[in-house]
């Protein structure tokens, strides 16, 4: 039997049974069986199959064969006009599917997660969209294929930590797609979906970007392309009774977004932006020039450590999983102020920077890269001999400098990314306990970046670096972020940089529009050149990052929650012995910004699971290999 019962907001809590269902193709249409079971809960039930969701989150519809649940904000096709399709109904997707089964899901736009069943075919399918805006998780047990929106929801009777997914959080800062904490539970990676049919289970892709680049369009005409797609998709975005605001970190993307609500809405645009009190990390007054300039109505608010303090249990539970990117707690606080002032949906940013090279670190590969450019012999016979020899060795200006160069730039990519890795630079043995690194694959991380990197369809770095991110930066962690602290505030999130239609115009960009003479982002700032304030154009990337190292070092309370966490941890046998000690002592003290952040994701594993462990649905929690 199917049984699907209520999770967190949506549906999205079932268990499917992939044999003995004599009773899919006879019995009661789904239509007729739809009843509401209270204001928001809806149920469906007919021989063999019953399931129940939330109206409020999620839509549906149903016939005779055939039934399909869709939330998030999916779109099809697109308009004759050039516009951005508007959003699709279940009943358009349940007849696409129906007709045409998993092919129809290349179709599918903007941000969506799906179950659909054909009785008649005996085909169930779950899929999520192309940066895994929204999420689906399952597991299969006991010949039942059960899934959730939550990966801690899933309703799998046995639910084991996986040594290897702890790895591999303390060294991504979060669990990376496929895998969960979860051992018995898998989460689709982007674009991805997941088909029963008549008894088989298959996992596949609906999306594989190909970098298909177009050097015919003159670049004015790109410009004035790319600026009516983000004006259009904003305007969808804004569509609907939601009340609206926007993040405002000051940055080119958010405030791009903010201006182009202001412009496309006819009104001011609710902005809201955090600051920090620490010198160094205090960006309020960018956020300001983008309001001024936009005439925004802005609102401000100042995080302290004492909120960090407050908030950081609520915030680490919240999520599904462990999380450990620390710009989660700016990202909740400002979402929350939001809300506190009726604000019921918040544009974001985010995929500005992975669609056209915003990121430092591209620039920096591409400055390594030129070094492949100098002929083999002059490299292999002169430049390397010399600086290896005694000449590199006697302390010249340059050379050292220059041997580093050399060094980096000789590590294939995506390795070299990953060189300043913090785990691996501080060494897995001596942060974790032997025990615990006895189960896992320390190599395997550094695979799954290689495959990722390897599977682009791209012919220069810095495009083969924006698919690698697609996943590890944005669907991985950034989107999981904003996602889960705005949803802990109560309010949703919407995407204007990553509609599929801005997506597939940045796949025909030349490479060098995005990156030009070391400069990021070129071509969105030449695009936008006259529209966001010059100071915006020349800012340095920055962000929501918080000052959470300096902080830890002199708030009491702040250090106190840190090394309680951290003994936590060693009690669990995850941290080594003393390690502790050693990390919030002279580590810390000799490295407030570098070694904070390693105290933040250590202790936000151990606020999770101190939490997840105490509660009747997770307990007991194990951890094997």
């Amino acid at each position: 039997m199917f049984r699907f019962s209520a999770s967190h907001e949506y549906i999205l809590r079932g268990s499917i049974q992939t044999r003995s269902q004599p009773e899919w193709s006879v019995g009661p249409g789904f239509q007729s069986s739809l009843t509401s079971a209270d204001g928001d809960r809806w149920e469906c039930v007919r021989p063999g199959f019953s399931v129940s969701w939330s109206a409020k989150f999620a839509f549906h519809a149903a016939n005779d064969e055939s039934l399909c649940i869709v939330w998030g904000t999916p779109r099809a096709g697109t308009s004759k006009t050039g516009a951005l399709a508007a959003l699709a109904t279940a009943e358009q997707i349940m007849e696409r599917l129906s007709a045409t089964g998993t092919s129809a899901l290349s179709e599918l736009k903007g941000g969506f997660g799906l179950f659909f069943v054909d009785a008649r075919l005996q085909r169930i399918i779950l899929a999520v969209d192309r940066f895994a805006i929204e999420t689906v998780c399952f597991g299969v047990e006991n010949d039942c294929l059960c899934f959730s929106d939550r990966a801690d929801a899933v309703p799998l009777n046995a639910r084991t930590l996986s040594s290897q997914s702890i790895y591999d959080y303390l060294y991504f800062h979060c669990v990376p797609a496929p895998s969960t904490i979860f051992r018995e539970v898998s989460r689709m990676e982007h674009g991805s979906h997941l088909c029963l049919d008549r008894g088989e289970l298959r996992k596949n892709s609906h999306w594989q970007p190909r970098f298909e680049v177009n050097r015919d369009v003159p670049l004015a005409e790109l410009c004035h392309q790319f600026r009516d797609l983000l004006r259009n998709s904003v305007a969808i975005e804004a569509a609907g009774p939601d009340k609206l605001g926007c993040f405002l970190s000051g940055g080119t993307d958010s405030s791009t977004i903010a201006g182009m609500l202001c412009a496309t809405a006819g009104e001011r645009a609710r902005t809201y932006s955090i600051g920090f009190d620490a010198p160094g990390y205090d960006e309020m007054e960018y956020a300001r020039v983008a309001a001024r300039h936009f005439g925004t109505d802005h609102h401000e608010y100042y995080v302290t450590a004492d909120d960090v303090v407050n908030g950081v249990n609520d915030v680490s539970a919240f999520f599904d999983q462990p999380f450990g990117n620390s710009s989660v707690v700016p990202a909740y606080f400002c979402a929350r102020m939001a809300r506190a002032d009726g604000v019921t949906r918040l544009l974001a940013g985010d995929g500005g920077d992975e669609l056209f090279g915003g990121n430092v670190r591209y620039r920096f590969q591409q400055f390594l890269d030129l070094y492949h450019s100098i002929p083999v012999t002059l490299r292999e016979r002169l430049i390397e001999p010399t600086l290896a020899g005694k000449l590199g060795r006697i302390g010249i200006p340059g050379l050292k400098h220059a041997a580093a160069y050399v060094r980096n730039s000789r590590i294939p990519m995506p390795d070299r990314m990953e060189s300043f890795n913090l785990l691996s630079r501080i060494g897995a043995a001596r942060v974790l306990d032997p025990s615990l690194l006895e189960l896992v694959d320390q190599g395997g991380p550094l695979r799954a970046q290689r495959r990722t990197y390897a599977g682009a369809a791209a012919d220069s770095t810095i495009n083969r670096m924006l698919h690698y991110d697609w996943k590890f930066t944005l669907a991985d962690t950034d989107l999981p972020k904003v996602r889960g602290a705005a949803g802990l505030a109560g309010v949703t999130v919407g995407y204007p940089l990553l509609a599929d239609e801005i997506v597939d115009f940045s796949l025909r960009l030349p490479s060098e529009y995005k990156i030009r003479n070391f400069r990021l982002r070129w071509f969105f700032k030449e695009a936008l050149r006259d529209f966001l304030p010059d100071a915006t154009l020349k800012k340095k990337k920055h962000g929501f990052g918080l000052p959470f190292g300096p902080w830890v070092t002199r708030h009491a309370g702040l250090r106190d929650l840190a090394g309680d966490s951290l003994a936590g941890l060693e009690h669990r046998g995850i941290v080594h012995a003393g390690f502790r000690d050693e990390l919030m002592g002279q580590l810390l003290s000799a490295h407030p910004g570098y070694y904070g952040e390693l105290v933040w994701i250590l202790m936000m594993l151990e606020q999770w699971l101190a939490t997840h462990s105490n509660t009747t649905r997770f307990s007991p929690l194990r951890v094997v290999g």
